[in-house]
Parts: structure tokens; C-alpha cells; sequence
């Protein structure tokens, strides 16, 4: 049986249309995104804020860059104990010490995926950010060669004892022609040493003497990062430009310039309780994104929760229009 043939005007007929220019519209849209965006360029440029180096720190705040060296001699920064990738926590912890001690490493119940990780990216911050530096740049510097022998052939207790001495002693250190001057003490060869590290960084040599791999290309910048951020002046800058995550800094940019505000949904929990106070709050924030989205790509197959459209009637409101139609073309209904 052959299929009867239905003309265009016999098949649209009923369904209201108007004249449409598909091509026409395309042009003068593109044309007046164009001209939005070169005028929204010339008028407000890109942000261009210059990146930190450690050169940059140790010229804008040498006294916090050596109190950060000092400190990671001494063990006490954020990435000495940092746990897993980088190094195991200064305690040892187990994973049920973690999770009830408040280390770094992040754990919920039975769930430790830092800990099953383990260490594959190590950092031992005394060694990484000071001493191999240190020992690398020492070459022709007889007095630094001096100072770390007699660092290095000291006992722990000694070594402790000159770092806690010069630590306080930087509480009240003054930069005087570009020189930081610290109050005479006993602390050893432990001045020297800062000093030529802060001497290295200002020439911008400990940039790259931290990224000592070997290869010849080498864009692994873990260890600068970390030291950077062990410091205080890159997260005061990040609090400035309101980057810190207690300031949506996940969705920012800096200035004036919007961000990924696609980001809202992620950086949301670390500004709500108890995400925002919970030391293991990555891993709760992982957890909450993973079981949503779970969530969401089972709702066709969950009962009540699938039929939530169609009791809401949502979709009503957005093609009323179109049902308002519908309803007017409708034939009377009979008495």
C-alpha cells in the first residue's frame, strides 16, 4: 500500500510560524559578539599579574624567607608534615591515628586514600629547601662550605638548639640596605648558611636550585611551590586578591576579572559548617561531589525521586505558551 503523499502546507497546517532568517541572525550575532569583545579587551585588558618566584619573596620579605628556612631545618612547616605524596607525618601516624590525631593526612572512617597512596613524590624539606641548595651553591665559598660542615657534624640536640636560638632571634631581625641583620646569638653556623640562601634566592639561583632533576627539561615545580607556600607572603598575597579558600578562592580571579564561576558547587562546602572547620575537609568535599553526582545519574531509576518532574510541573510553566496554544486550537468539547 503506497504512502499517501502529504504536501509542506497540508503537514504544518495548524502550527503558527513566522518568516526566519537562519543565516542572517548567525552574522549579526557573531558580528555584535565581536565588537563586545575587542571593545571589553581594549577597555579592560587581561590580568597580567606578574608570577611569585622565590627571588621576588626573598626581595619583598626577607625576613619571613628566613624564618620559613629556618623553620624547615627545624621540621615545622606545613610541608615537613604534610604525610602523603610528600613525606610520612612527623609522628608516624597510622590511619587510625590520623583520623582522630588532627594531622595532615585526611582519612574518614575505613576511607584513607592519601595513606594507600603513600609516598611517591618525596620531599624532605631540611634536605630539599636548605641543605642541598645549599651544598649545590657552595662551590668557591669557603665559609659556607665551614658553616655547613659544622652544621651537618652536630649533633640533633645541637642542631635544634642553634635553630630555636636563631628563630627567635629573627622575631627581631631589621633589613638595613637591603641586609637583614640579626641580633648577635648562639646559633652557630646557622647564619651563614641564611644568609647565603637568602644571597642565593635574591639572585634567583635557589629558583632553580630546587629543581635540581638532572633532566633536561624539567617542569616539576612541587618543591618551590610547597617552600612558597610554607611562607607567609604567598598566602597574604592570595588573601589580598581574594584567592584563599575561606574566600571562594577556587572561583576567583584576580582583580577585578571574574573566574570559574562554574566552580560555585566545589569551593561551596569549605565555606559552610562542617566542611569549613573539618581538617580533613578535601577528602568530605570529595566524598559529597562524588555521592550528588552518584545521585544524579541514578534518578531515572529511583522510584519517587524519577517522577519528581512530572509532580512538580516545571515544565508547565516553561512551555505554557505553548499549551496556552494547544488549548485554544483544542476542539470544544461536546456537552
Amino acid at each position: 500500500m503506497k504512502r499517501s503523499k502529504i504536501d509542506q502546507a497540508t503537514y504544518y497546517r495548524g502550527v503558527p510560524t513566522a518568516p526566519y532568517d537562519l543565516v542572517k541572525e548567525i552574522s549579526v550575532a557573531l558580528v555584535v559578539i565581536l565588537v563586545a569583545v575587542l571593545a571589553l579587551a581594549f577597555v579592560l585588558s587581561s590580568p597580567d599579574v606578574p608570577p611569585v618566584t622565590i627571588q621576588t619573596w626573598a626581595h619583598a620579605a626577607p625576613v619571613d624567607f628566613m624564618q620559613t628556612a629556618t623553620a624547615e631545618l627545624q621540621g615545622d612547616t606545613i610541608s615537613a608534615d604534610y604525610g602523603p605524596p610528600y613525606n610520612i607525618d612527623a609522628d608516624g601516624l597510622d590511619q587510625k591515628e590520623a583520623s582522630t590525631e588532627g594531622t595532615s593526612v585526611q582519612t574518614w572512617g575505613p576511607l584513607a586514600p592519601q595513606i594507600w597512596a603513600g609516598v611517591h613524590q618525596p620531599v624532605e624539606a631540611p634536605q630539599a629547601y636548605v641543605t642541598i641548595p645549599l651544598n649545590l651553591a657552595s662551590v668557591g665559598r669557603p665559609a659556607l662550605v665551614a658553616a655547613l660542615r659544622q652544621y651537618q657534624q652536630a649533633p640533633v640536640s645541637q642542631e635544634q638548639a642553634w635553630l630555636t636560638s636563631y628563630s627567635t632571634a629573627l622575631q627581631h631581625a631589621q633589613v638595613n640596605h637591603q641586609q637583614v641583620v640579626v641580633n648577635g646569638g648562639a646559633y652557630g653556623p646557622v647564619n651563614v648558611m641564611m644568609q647565603s640562601l637568602l644571597a642565593d634566592a635574591r639572585a634567583g639561583a635557589l629558583d632553580s636550585l630546587l629543581m635540581h632533576s638532572g633532566k633536561f627539561y624539567d617542569v616539576n615545580y612541587t618543591e618551590p611551590l610547597l617552600f612558597l607556600g610554607d611562607g607567609g607572603y604567598l598566602p597574604n598575597l592570595a588573601a589580598a586578591q581574594k584567592l584563599t579558600g575561606s574566600q571562594w578562592g577556587m572561583m576567583n580571579e584576580t582583580g577585578r576579572y571574574p573566574g570559574q564561576s562554574w566552580l560555585w558547587l566545589f569551593t561551596l562546602w569549605y565555606q559552610i559548617p562542617p566542611y569549613n572547620s573539618a581538617s580533613n575537609a578535601d577528602l568530605l568535599v570529595v566524598l559529597t561531589i562524588g555521592f550528588l553526582t552518584t545521585l544524579l545519574l541514578l534518578v531515572p531509576f529511583i522510584p519517587g525521586l524519577r517522577d519528581l518532574p512530572r509532580w512538580l510541573g516545571l515544565h508547565r510553566l516553561v512551555w505554557r505558551e505553548h499549551y496556552r496554544l494547544v488549548k485554544e486550537a483544542a476542539p470544544p468539547k461536546r456537552e
